[in-house]
């Protein structure tokens, strides 16, 4: 057996070690960063969108928006890997958060300014996309550094859940704080984006850096060693595959409007509906964490993963599809925190921060063009069928999978690389 899960610093031998992230302080003040920092983002990106559209009316402009923040993930994953495993990651971290409340400010001084145009707006969101890239590179290779290797899966698992808070929560109070005015919804980004640059340069982190690779050889690093190592390579092109063809977030309003006709109300509760599925059950995994064959269980989430969007595809009552999808989110955190943990575990921490960069990457992939596959889908088929054939193609992906990769589907512990 060798150990390499977490590099956070040991208890003294013998002492007992909780397996709750939340009682240790390095991954509280992580968790706040994460969570204070997402939800600012999510603020801007609807204060931004709906300031946009106020000046323009034109939806390709919308896109944009998505676009500018999203982009430099993949411009800059051959930077921003090789940045996380040189620099120290909470420095990073900090950085990151403290471009962005820069970017907040600029937005407020841009929207107290009056009369302007949407290519400074742009501009700002160009950096807060920069700044996102370096920092999720850096705090998902610094989870296994919070926590003893005991709780990295309960890390992990409320690292996502901090996400998943901040998305449903965050719109919501992004389109709130608009209504009193724009300058307000920055206002309170930027005091977030404050408040998660403190904490993050209160992290103690243990980082096991090296001089990189020279040349090409140390960009690429992660990429060479998620093709090596099969563990890693299953759980990212699992998380690929699966999104890209079982994702139907693209397409709610079609099923909202022309399906359920239920109006922009129900699209709200059919967005909320994924994020409630996974709170939940990240509740549940605190309470009663995984302890053997996070394989074989993961597989299974996988499949009713897309067994669920078939159902929400097959459809035609307003709660029978809530219901689908809040499966479908609960399914996905089971997924998302087994594959994650075991991605870690199995990520020595001088190439951490380039194999989440190329995670990232793929992450981004599944979900942009996930959306994009459904939208060309269902323009050719319909939404319903296009909805239906992806969730049957994520059932397919799960036993695929399970087939070609017997090392992720044998996997059992959580807690530590067996090898």
């Amino acid at each position: 057996m060798t150990s390499i899960g977490s590099d956070a610093p040991s208890p003294a031998s013998g002492a007992p070690v909780s397996p709750i992230a939340f009682r240790h302080r390095n991954f509280v003040l992580f968790w706040l960063c994460r969570l204070s920092g997402t939800f600012a983002i999510q603020i801007v990106s609807v204060a931004v969108g709906w300031q946009v559209y106020d000046l323009t009316r034109d939806p390709f402009d919308l896109g944009l928006v998505g676009l500018f923040q999203f982009m430099p993930a993949f411009a800059l994953v051959l930077v921003t890997g090789p940045a996380a495993d040189r620099f120290p990651r909470r420095l990073i971290m900090a950085a990151c958060c403290a471009a962005e409340a820069i970017g907040a400010a600029a937005l407020i001084w841009l929207t107290l300014a009056g009369d302007i145009s949407t290519a400074p707006i742009f501009g700002v969101l160009l950096v807060f996309g920069v700044a996102r890239a370096f920092f999720g590179a850096a705090s998902s290779a610094a989870i296994p550094s919070t926590v003893p290797r005991e709780a990295l899966s309960n890390a992990i698992t409320w690292a996502s859940s901090a996400w998943q808070f901040a998305s449903i929560v965050g719109p919501v109070a992004g389109g709130l704080l608009y209504g009193l005015g724009p300058e307000i919804a920055y206002g309170a980004a930027f005091a977030l984006l404050i408040f998660a640059t403190g904490a993050a340069l209160l992290l103690k982190i243990v980082q096991h850096r090296r001089a990189l690779e020279a040349g090409w050889a140390g960009l690429v690093a992660g990429f060479a060693y998620v093709f090596r190592e099969k563990i890693v390579l299953g759980a990212i092109t699992l998380d690929l595959f699966a999104v890209l063809l079982g994702g139907a977030v693209g397409l709610m309003p079609a099923v909202a409007r022309d399906v359920l006709d239920v109006g922009p109300w129900g699209l709200g509760m059919l967005r909320a509906a994924p994020g409630v599925g996974a709170i939940a059950v990240a509740v549940m995994l605190s309470l009663v964490p995984i302890r053997d064959h996070a394989g074989r269980i993961m597989f299974v989430c996988v499949g009713l993963f897309g067994l669920a969007g078939a159902v929400f595809g097959l459809s035609h009552t307003l709660w029978l599809s809530i219901a689908a999808l809040v499966v479908m989110g609960g399914a996905d955190m089971v997924s998302v925190t087994i594959r994650e943990t075991l991605m870690q575990l199995w990520t020595p921490d001088d190439v951490r921060g380039r194999v989440n960069a190329v995670n990232m990457m793929f992450v981004g992939a599944s979900n942009e063009l996930g959306e994009f596959r459904a939208g060309m889908t269902a323009a050719v088929i319909g939404v319903m069928p296009a909805i239906v054939t992806g969730g049957v193609g994520a059932m397919a992906v799960a036993g695929l999978w399970a087939y070609w990769f017997p090392g992720l589907r044998l996997a059992r512990s959580l807690e530590r690389r067996e090898a």
